[in-house]
């Protein structure tokens, strides 16, 4: 007979909820069930149906508890939020933000958060969620680092996602902002290209700024939030 703890596993890889759910009303112990093997990185129930997707199932657990005393961490400090964010699974993204605002703000032992995961991954409508939620708002989420004093707007320049850099910037990322080895988010632009549309957002940015001075009145900005749509 194949170990209970085994079969809920691959009942979550097979995205079968009904079956999770009846395994776990037979063995509720089960319900966090943190992977030890070398691979596992004590990943939970949690942290895998997120990382694959699987939103109604992490639906159930979260229903059933498996949050109840806070975001479950794995061995690197890993949210199940933050696993989403990394593999552009945007509708649990929505689901772990709605549920836990909190859990944004969490960082790994590497310093990152779920928005420098959005903004790695590059899943734009993930970002902007996060960024809706983040408690403090868009701005002080920003102006978070990691360990090495990288913030998001650094994390998606190295990646050339050029979506991810307009609505970091029009969300509050600061483009001035160094890391601990003195460099800005422009300098780790992943291509030239991305360097020269980098530079053309700062100026926009700006000259929007340059013009609000100049008329002395308070104009729409080129971005909206996500609640309302990004436009």
């Amino acid at each position: 007979m194949i170990d209970p703890a085994i079969r809920i596993r691959r009942a979550i890889h097979a995205n079968d909820a009904m079956l999770v759910r009846r395994i776990l009303k037979s063995h509720p112990h089960l319900l966090h069930n943190p992977d030890h093997s070398p691979a596992g990185n004590a990943n939970s129930n949690l942290h895998l149906a997120a990382s694959l997707g699987h939103l109604a199932i992490c639906e159930l657990l979260v229903e059933l508890g498996h949050e109840a005393e806070g975001p479950a961490l794995n061995d690197d400090h890993q949210t199940a939020l933050m696993l989403a964010a990394a593999g552009k699974h945007t509708d649990v993204v929505f689901f772990l933000c709605k549920h836990d605002p909190g859990s944004i703000l969490r960082q790994d032992v590497r310093g990152r958060d779920a928005i420098m995961e959005a903004s790695l991954s590059g899943d734009d409508t993930a970002l902007q969620i996060l960024l809706t939620y983040a408690p403090g708002g868009a701005a002080a989420a920003l102006a978070r680092a990691d360990v090495d004093g990288n913030t998001a707007l650094h994390y998606a320049s190295s990646t050339g996602n050029v979506t991810i850099l307009r609505t970091l910037l029009a969300a509050g990322a600061d483009p001035a902002r160094k890391n601990a080895w003195d460099w800005t988010a422009e300098a780790y632009s992943a291509t030239v290209q991305t360097e020269v549309y980098f530079r053309s957002l700062v100026d926009e940015k700006d000259n929007r700024k340059e013009g609000v001075k100049r008329e002395g009145k308070v104009v729409k900005p080129a971005a909206t939030w996500w609640g309302g749509g990004w436009n």
